[in-house]
């Protein structure tokens, strides 16, 4: 696996702008069959450097955990929020996801000057912010963010393994596996699961 390593330049060039409180935005399990959608909103401190942080899909479980125990322990505020899969089966999973990263960046106190969110604006934030593209792979506020999130929602889907072990959540964290899909087709949709996300695999096999 290529290690890409984030970079500090877009968070340093916003300070030398004048926004010193500089929060990296981001989100994880849009694509999940099952669970929420988690967001997160970090302030990285600029004196306290942490190796090794990119994007969360390119580090491995074991070090996504070490690298969310120095960034929440070092970071100037950091904040995490979901919206479950109710609210996304009522208004979709994009709006879910913005209302979720608009709750982790308002529950900062106190409030960053400016958000960099990965790929999006978030609708509504009366908060100065920049969305960029790739984000979790070329800025490093944005790359901690999505190790907060990817760390706390996984946490969370082990939990639903322990509840519920008959999805194999532990493995696929509610995303579309062979494994999970068979499941599905056995045990029918769960509690945790997002009405509004039906393979067509599965369409009148499952209720």
């Amino acid at each position: 696996m290529v290690k890409v390593r984030a970079m500090r330049t877009l968070e340093n060039a916003m300070r030398r702008w004048g926004f010193y409180r500089v929060a990296g935005c981001d989100e994880v399990g849009r694509g999940c069959l099952a669970g929420p959608v988690v967001a997160a909103a970090v302030i990285l401190d600029p004196n306290r450097y942490i190796a090794g942080v990119r994007d969360s899909k390119l580090v491995p479980a074991p070090e996504r955990e070490r690298l969310y125990g120095l960034i929440t322990r070092t970071a100037l505020g950091w904040g995490v929020a979901s919206a479950p899969p109710g609210e996304i089966d009522d208004i979709n999973i994009h709006r879910a996801s913005l209302q979720a990263m608009a709750r982790a960046v308002m529950s900062i106190a106190p409030l960053p000057d400016l958000v960099l969110v990965d790929a999006f604006i978030i609708p509504g934030l009366g908060i100065a912010q920049r969305p960029v593209l790739h984000g979790d792979r070329r800025c490093t506020a944005i790359a901690a963010a999505s190790i907060v999130a990817k760390v706390t929602r996984d946490r969370e889907m082990l939990a639903y393994h322990a509840a519920d072990p008959r999805y194999g959540y532990d493995r696929h964290k509610g995303y579309a596996t062979a494994d999970h899909l068979a499941a599905l087709a056995r045990f029918g949709y769960s509690e945790i699961h997002r009405r509004s996300f039906r393979p067509s695999s599965l369409f009148d096999r499952i209720d």
